[in-house]
């Protein structure tokens, strides 16, 4: 077996959980004393923290709020922004800064457990042009040592040549443009050398990972924002995606800052520890669920499921917008209320929507006036039993046939 130099990309891969915690909080401190002292940000609600527990008292911030900050004050939006060498621009838009210090998006963790170091050549197909994909893995092949072949995206034929004469041995782009490549190097006969891929920005079907496999590559993936860089990566174990070394993440209830229990589906939501770009309770919109224990490989940090959908769930109903935040309010008035969710269908050609509701005893008839004045419309109430709503992160639930 290798060291542990060579086995993990660094010592806090293997940090115990309270030295973890500790410069987790040393960190978080340090970030928010740099937006209170910045002159013009414009994180409101931010305050000090004594511990990690305090952090899910400060306001979630989300990306329609950070779109509006940047328009008024372009183009970070009053956020103490530092070490600015790109600026990109993802759709919205919303501009992001981007560093060229050493690992800055903290790409090197996954590209290292991925196996990818000195000696490799990466053909590095995520787009250059204005996101920072392609930066943000040229990034860390750079920070394991490894080569960069920057091939962006299309161009199929000048990819298989260019693989066969300068010798990729890794791939990184999404999950699924790698097999557009070995085909069409099939097709043309040519070999290529491609045993290792690092692969983001998509769904990683295990079809598709065993179609490598059968190929003798070896693929891996990993969760990472155009905001906060890298999240949380697999490890050569595949049991769940480790959570990042320079971030903390939270799962919480959609259109809430409320934490969920381990295990529950809920929204991801990122405090990044990046000095030159603090982000404090970054709400990505996305669902996920921790796991519990850690991962086999030997690395101590929290894991999670990966992606498992879209947290923003709004959807109009009669005409009315209904949104997670105002689920979220019902249930708060009501502390006997376990969770809710909307679905919405049709009866006829009309709308209908049904609250499903979990809560011990009481009657359905005593929410009727709550709904009404949190969600703006009637609705059919059903009470379930607690425990016995689908645990998959969905407040609204729109089962409406479009086509």
């Amino acid at each position: 077996m290798a060291d542990q130099a060579q086995e993990f990309f660094d010592r806090l891969e293997t940090r115990s959980a309270d030295e973890r915690l500790a410069d987790q909080l040393a960190a978080v401190q340090a970030q928010i004393e740099r937006v209170l002292s910045a002159p013009e940000s414009c994180l409101p609600g931010i305050a000090p923290i004594k511990d990690l527990d305090d952090l899910a008292r400060l306001p979630v911030l989300r990306k329609s709020q950070l779109s509006d900050w940047q328009a008024a004050a372009p183009p970070f939006g009053g956020i103490p922004v530092a070490n600015v060498a790109h600026v990109f621009q993802s759709p919205g838009p919303i501009y992001e800064p981007g560093g060229i210090s050493h690992d800055w998006w903290r790409m090197g963790r996954f590209l290292h457990a991925a196996g990818i170091g000195a000696g490799d050549v990466v053909q590095n197909c995520f787009g250059y042009h204005l996101t920072p994909a392609g930066m943000i893995f040229e990034s860390g092949a750079r920070a394991v040592g490894a080569t960069v072949l920057p091939a962006g995206v299309g161009q199929t034929e000048l990819q298989v040549r260019a693989a066969r004469d300068v010798g990729s041995t890794a791939y990184a782009g999404t999950p699924d443009y790698l097999k557009v490549i070995l085909d069409k190097a099939a097709e043309m006969g040519v070999t290529l050398c491609i045993t290792k891929a690092a692969v983001g920005g998509g769904a990683l079907f295990p079809s598709l990972r065993q179609d490598y496999a059968d190929r003798g590559i070896s693929c891996l993936q990993s969760y990472a924002t155009a905001d906060l860089g890298n999240i949380a990566y697999e490890s050569p174990a595949i049991e769940g995606m480790i959570v990042d070394e320079g971030v903390i993440v939270e799962i919480v209830r959609p259109g809430t800052g409320d934490r969920v229990a381990e295990g529950e589906v809920g929204e991801v939501v990122v405090t990044t520890l990046n000095p030159d770009y603090p982000l404090i309770r970054f709400a990505t919109g996305d669902l996920s669920a921790v796991m519990s224990g850690q991962s086999p490989c030997g690395r101590t940090n929290m894991r999670i499921k990966g992606w498992m959908g879209r947290a923003d769930q709004t959807t109009k109903i009669k005409g009315m917008f209904v949104r997670p935040e105002q689920v979220a309010d019902f249930v708060a008035k009501h502390p006997e209320i376990a969770k809710a969710r909307v679905i919405a269908t049709r009866e006829g050609e009309m709308d209908a929507m049904t609250v499903q509701i979990e809560a011990e005893g009481g009657a359905a008839d005593a929410y009727a006036g709550s709904i009404v004045d949190s969600l703006k419309l009637k609705a059919r109430i059903e009470l379930v039993a607690p425990g016995s709503l689908p645990n998959d992160g969905k407040v609204i639930d729109d089962q409406r046939v479009y086509d």
